[in-house]
């Protein structure tokens, strides 16, 4: 730690997100936060061009640290990302994110071996599904690429060897590809072996708090000196955890942002019998979780295309009743529990009588559904815990918000923590450079309890049980 007082110290935090660049700088005050959505990449929104999304990033570095010192550099990026690159580390093809299905023809084959999955699933936490850049591999070799010469890492990587030069990955972010063994922490020989990659190929793996100094072309980058710490990249769903107070086994946090998701943190990995939960290394022990591809994109999808630009509250005006449709939101193909990336999004029972108004809370419906179904999955193998605190976009809507108390029966407490992937990023570099001893010891005051229904409770019961029939068909 330097010679200045801890509110001297000023944390620059960088997170490159699915949608948008975003630049925290955490110290001496009120948080301060910019984010820009980025630049149009072409038509197809599950890619990334990462120099568009590296420029984007430290223009606001650049803007956020203006006039200010800063003493270490956190870097949050997202899970299951895929970048090919020459060994002049330049991308040779594009950066693809966790919502490119294009693999899933792949993976509904390999699923039919269940000795396969359940081998793969038992040593990487992960699951044979169209998520997980290892089938990306598997396709983009089926279409002729050269995998054999390119380095293979994502985009938070690559952010990492542009800040740095380091050729390295962190083992929370690396634990979402598919290619780490969650309980050794290391590359699975086997796995890398069945997909045809050597070791050569990829980065070191770091520890997650564990930095190296600025480079001269990243301090050109972000306006800062050379040889600043700077830590490696770790996953946004492992920073939300640690942003939300949430890295004791205890609490358990429920996200509803584009996608949703429900996570806990264990002591050591766990993964049921029959695969439907993952298991991933996070900054400091492991998560287990569950996540659904379904979120505020089905919201942001039904609004922007079917309604004709209706407001949220124009949207909002009644309650969903037991003769409305039930909607299965696999936009984008299923994750957890049942992880079929092949599955489509479907109104079920719909009738003459139903309105715009009526689909849509049963569009808010299905996707709280979907992550019931996910936390049921996630309570059977660790118990229910004492807290959950809820997050995301969902917030800005009350009445979804207590829809999703009225699903799932339980308190739920609003997550205060405003951007807390962000904040996640700044509590690990505070652990980092010794201003706390440990990022588990944080915690957030939720900024309300949301106490569920009991009526409301059993309506959507029922409700429920007509999702899951037309869930299972």
């Amino acid at each position: 730690m330097s010679g200045k007082a801890p509110e001297e110290m000023h944390i620059l935090v960088l997170e490159a997100s699915t949608t948008s660049a975003k630049a925290m700088l955490f110290g001496g005050g009120k948080p301060v936060v910019l984010t820009k959505p980025y630049p149009s990449m072409g038509a197809d929104a599950t890619v990334h061009d990462v120099d568009v999304v590296v420029a984007v990033l430290t223009q606001l570095a650049r803007r956020v640290t203006e006039g200010t010192t800063v003493d270490v550099v956190a870097l949050v990026g997202a899970w299951h990302g895929l970048l090919l690159a020459d060994h002049s580390m330049r991308p040779v093809s594009p950066a693809y994110l966790w919502s490119n299905t294009e693999p899933a023809a792949i993976c509904r084959r390999l699923r039919a071996d269940q000795r396969l999955v359940n081998w793969f699933y038992q040593a990487t936490g992960c699951m044979v599904n169209a998520t997980y850049p290892i089938f990306t591999l598997h396709l983009l070799r089926e279409r002729g690429v050269n995998i054999e010469d390119a380095y293979i890492i994502d985009e938070g990587s690559y952010l990492n060897w542009v800040l740095t030069g380091e050729f390295a990955q962190s083992h929370c972010l690396a634990s979402g590809s598919g290619l780490l063994n969650t309980h050794s922490k290391r590359y699975d020989a086997d796995v890398l072996a069945w997909a045809g990659v050597t070791q050569d190929q990829l980065p070191t793996l770091v520890p997650s708090l564990v930095p190296s100094p600025l480079s001269a072309r990243g301090a050109a980058l972000l306006g800062i000196p050379e040889g600043t710490p700077v830590l490696p990249t770790i996953a946004d769903g492992a920073a939300n955890q640690a942003g939300s107070g949430a890295l004791r086994p205890s609490v358990m946090t429920l996200s509803v942002g584009t996608s949703g998701a429900v996570r806990l943190a264990t002591d050591a990995p766990r993964l049921p019998q029959t695969p439907s939960t993952w298991c991933y290394v996070s900054t400091h022990s492991w998560l287990s979780g569950a996540a659904t591809s379904g979120g505020c994109n089905c919201i942001d999808w039904f609004r922007g295309g079917l309604t004709g630009g209706l407001s949220y509250r124009e949207l909002e005006t009644q309650e969903v009743s037991e003769r409305d449709p039930v909607f299965l939101p696999f936009l984008h193909g299923e994750r957890c529990p049942g992880w079929d990336d092949g599955r489509r999004a479907e109104f079920m029972g719909m009738s003459a009588q139903n309105d715009l108004r009526t689909l849509y809370g049963a569009v808010q419906e299905g996707v709280l559904f979907n992550l019931l179904q996910c936390y049921q999955a996630l309570i059977e193998l660790n118990g229910r815990p004492l807290r959950i605190k809820l997050s995301g976009g969902i917030l800005h809507s009350p009445r979804w918000t207590q829809m999703c108390a009225d699903i799932f029966g339980v308190p739920l407490e609003k997550d205060a923590a405003l951007h807390a992937s962000l904040m996640g990023g700044a509590i690990c570099g505070m652990e980092a450079i010794g201003l706390i001893s440990t990022a588990a010891d944080f915690e957030t005051k939720p900024s309300g309890i949301v106490i569920p229904n009991p009526e409301a409770h059993g309506r959507h019961q029922k409700r429920y049980r007509a999702y899951l029939r037309a869930y299972h068909g």
